[in-house]
């Protein structure tokens, strides 16, 4: 996620084309998918007869196909287009969404949150890029539009989530269906078709750009990174105890909100006060600090509650300016870059939230908590080891043209 342009870019924010405005909805429910099944986790566990474990391996699945398809999402939209791209991601997502609703096992959703994960790497690999090419009002007033749709969906994801699954834990993932049935035909009808791009990329590209020493520092640091945001986001509905979907819900929109502000309002004065590495390190610091803290006191839900949402003010720094590094550090295509980046993130993700669960079953349940927190001081360390690869090698008033903008976007989910 890059800065927020300055404040005179916000007027034709909103004079957008409606295929910009439909390509930005299918992008909320998108990011919604992150947290929409978080209120729901006890409520699957407990319908399914499943343990901790196993209902979190949703996460695992999921996280783990789209860090996987990360790989292949360049080559792809290189060849069929942005248009059939997004079509495709979006036609994945509502197919295996209705079919994990329609499920009677912890398995089978499993599996099928695993279809949800490549299509959604279709999708988000690609809505940036279309959404820059087709906006009015220059790549700034597109990049903010994008965010604005980012945050919305990571803050409404639980919150949704809650309300479907006070009727039915199926709901969450029909709802999702649907929503996304509408963004399809939207983008199919108001969408026009652009022209493929001029240069294919290889599969192989993405492997060999973290060659770079700059780049590896800092995906190895995202992977260590997110053990600890992945061990929030997909134990602490089993660690706080809450029955009611809703109540979950809104412990997490909480979460996602102060994400969401942080990200666009916070973020970029601290980068230009202090700079990238310094702000990226304090954050990461100040994230283990929580993640102990809620260790020490996961027997208090006043504990888990308020550290839950105060790290979303962190996470959200983070994931700015990390996005930032990852466009600038290296002089591999910006795409091409993102996409490694994400592909190692989002691996250690699917790994976190499979450990977790198991530490969970096997010991206390402060113990994942201590493993997350292990995981984020694991990639400080990272950090400060490599910071002298950290460099900035692309210009940063260096403009992004449409074909490197989807590369901000697989670093953002």
């Amino acid at each position: 996620m890059s800065s927020a342009p300055a404040s005179g870019t916000t007027p034709g924010l909103l004079k957008q084309p409606v295929a910009v405005w439909a390509v930005a909805f299918a992008a909320v429910v998108s990011f919604m998918g992150i947290g929409l099944v978080d209120p729901i986790l006890p409520a699957i566990a407990g319908e399914l007869g499943a343990t901790q474990a196993q209902t979190l391996l949703l996460f695992t699945s999921y996280l783990g196909i789209t860090g996987l398809a990360m790989l292949l999402t360049g080559w792809v939209s290189s060849r069929w287009g942005a248009k059939r791209t997004l079509l495709a991601g979006l036609a994945v997502i509502v197919v295996f969404a209705a079919l994990a609703g329609a499920s009677g096992s912890i398995g089978a959703i499993v599996g099928f949150r695993a279809g949800w994960g490549l299509g959604n790497a279709l999708f988000i690999a690609t809505a940036l890029a279309t959404i820059v090419g087709a906006a009015s009002g220059g790549t700034a007033s597109a990049i903010i539009l994008y965010e604005a749709a980012l945050g919305l969906g990571i803050a409404a994801g639980p919150l949704a989530g809650g309300l479907l699954g006070e009727v039915s834990w199926r709901g969450p993932f029909f709802g999702t269906a649907v929503l996304m049935a509408v963004a399809l035909v939207a983008i199919a009808t108001l969408l026009p078709t652009s022209p493929r791009p001029a240069v294919r990329t290889s599969i192989s590209d993405p492997v060999r750009a973290l060659r770079h020493r700059g780049l590896l520092t800092v995906a190895a640091m995202a992977f260590l990174y997110n053990f600890g945001f992945f061990t929030l986001l997909a134990y602490t509905p089993f660690a706080l105890g809450i029955s009611s979907p809703v109540r979950l819900g809104l412990v997490f929109f909480g979460w996602g909100v102060c994400l969401a502000v942080a990200s666009v309002a916070i973020a970029p004065p601290l980068q230009r006060r202090f700079g990238a590495v310094p702000v990226v390190s304090a954050m990461l610091a100040l994230f283990a600090l929580v993640l102990l803290v809620e260790a020490a006191g996961v027997e208090h839900r006043a504990v888990l509650v308020a550290g839950t949402v105060v790290a979303g003010l962190f996470l959200g720094v983070n994931n700015t300016i990390v996005t930032e590094l990852v466009m600038e550090v290296s002089p591999a295509q910006r795409s091409t870059a993102s996409a490694a980046y994400s592909c190692v993130r989002f691996i250690g993700g699917a790994i976190a939230a499979w450990a977790a669960g198991e530490l969970g079953e096997v010991y206390t349940d402060w113990s994942p908590f201590v493993l997350g927190a292990l995981g984020v001081l694991g990639g400080l360390l990272v950090l400060r080891l490599g910071r002298r690869h950290v460099v900035v090698v692309h210009a940063e008033a260096a403009p992004r043209s449409a074909a490197e903008a989807q590369a901000v976007t697989a670093g953002d989910a």
